[in-house]
């Protein structure tokens, strides 16, 4: 049986042994006799119980159902779960040993018969079986969605996002939690932090990503309750790669971007930002996509005065609400000098072009110095916060780890 590894807390008991005391003779004409101590009868063993979860006969059970055992006096030593006169259902343990959690979600409207083997420090086993059945499919659902693709290879400030719509109600979110995974390869710890609103939910590092990180993410949702009576709709899961560290900054009062590949200087370039009506985030942000042509249309947004239509070369969005990188052959002569666009970072066509053929989505920019600060959760912000402030966005109880051994494989517990 695999395991989600994690972090362990192991109790080490102390036996204090008293050294034996020396008896000399008093005299000469008569033996001392010494009673002798009374022997302490060994204590009883420990009783030896199982009881696992869910409960006999249990109705409608959600399709996300973990199968719990609790044992006293021995251990696990097998877990097998099966649809009732269908095939068997993988899984594995969670790292606390607290449940077994399937593979895939359960089938709507279906029993299953879990059957739970535990053995004792003596050898002796016992065997319990439950058997249950699932509720039908839920009629009102959460939609999903996860921000990485299988396969893919991204920036080394990447944030697992996991979406919901509409967002999970705060009293929910760590029973969800507790349904999200991720394991790192190397190893590297990290935490989830919800945005307000529980609409997505971040995870990350304390710091960057190694590059060459291997990230395997399952977001097991899938009939899962996500408040309001609603549940998840689907199962997401993805293994991608982290790729080379590419990091760009801007500072708004020299107007230009620098950047950097593997901590080198490799280019500086003049840039243009928003102008003081419509002023660019500082704050870190994240490339979170990329299109060689595109149409900017901010009619609806900023009316018949401010709005255009444009065609866009080389945009990179950096937040939700309209602030990219991008070419603008328009305001070169502006670059390095004044600020004059509508939020976004304004370059070059060549210089635009350069980086866009450089840069991954999940690369970071920084930018400084403007007159409004990035706003949480416009854009994948989970950079935007130091680690201290970040893990008071998860909905439970963030453990600092030591590092595990180099080489070994990685994981984190929800």
């Amino acid at each position: 049986m695999g395991r989600v590894r994690g972090a362990r807390v192991m109790v080490a008991a102390l036996v204090m042994v008293a050294p034996l005391a020396l008896v000399g003779c008093a005299t000469r004409s008569a033996p001392r006799f010494v009673t002798p101590s009374p022997v302490t009868p060994s204590q009883p063993a420990e009783p030896f119980e199982l009881a696992i979860t869910p409960a006999e006969d249990a109705k409608n059970v959600p399709a996300s159902a973990e199968v719990g055992a609790t044992v006293r006096g021995g251990k696990i030593t097998s877990v097998r779960l099966a649809e009732v006169g269908g095939p068997t259902v993988r899984g594995q343990w969670r790292e606390d040993g607290s449940s077994w959690v399937p593979a895939v979600p359960l089938k709507h409207a279906k029993r299953y018969a879990a059957t739970v083997t535990a053995t004792s420090s003596a050898g002796e086993t016992v065997t319990k079986t439950t058997t249950f059945s699932t509720m039908a499919r839920p009629s009102s659902l959460t939609g999903t969605g996860l921000y990485l693709h299988d396969g893919g290879t991204y920036g080394v400030a990447m944030p697992v996002v996991v979406e919901f719509v509409p967002g999970v109600p705060a009293k929910q979110r760590a029973a969800v939690q507790k349904r999200l995974f991720v394991t790192t390869d190397p190893p590297q710890p990290g935490a989830w932090h919800w945005v307000a609103n529980g609409t997505q939910v971040y995870y990350r590092a304390p710091e960057f990503w190694r590059p060459g990180t291997k990230l395997s993410v399952r977001v097991a949702v899938g009939g899962h309750p996500t408040g309001s009576g609603r549940y998840g709709d689907t199962d997401r899961s993805a293994t991608a790669e982290i790729g080379e560290k590419l990091v760009m900054t801007v500072d708004n009062a020299t107007k230009k971007m620098s950047v950097y590949r593997g901590d080198k200087l490799v280019r500086t370039m003049p840039v243009s930002l928003g102008k003081p009506k419509t002023p660019s985030s500082s704050g870190t942000m994240v490339v979170m996509e990329k299109k060689t042509k595109t149409v900017f249309d901010t009619f609806a947004e900023l009316g018949p005065e401010e709005g255009y239509r444009t065609n866009i070369e080389y945009a990179q969005r950096l937040t939700w609400g309209g602030e990219f990188i991008h070419a603008a052959p328009w305001s070169v002569g502006d670059q390095g000098v004044r600020n004059v666009s509508h939020g976004c970072v304004n370059l070059s066509v060549a210089n635009a072009a350069w980086l866009f053929n450089q840069t991954k989505v999940g690369d970071p920019i920084t930018v400084k110095g403007t007159e409004v600060k990035l706003v949480a959760g416009n854009g994948w912000t989970a950079w935007n916060l130091p680690w201290d402030e970040f893990v008071k966005g998860s909905a439970l109880p963030v453990t600092v780890r030591a590092e595990p051994a180099p080489g070994a494989s990685g994981s984190t517990t929800p």
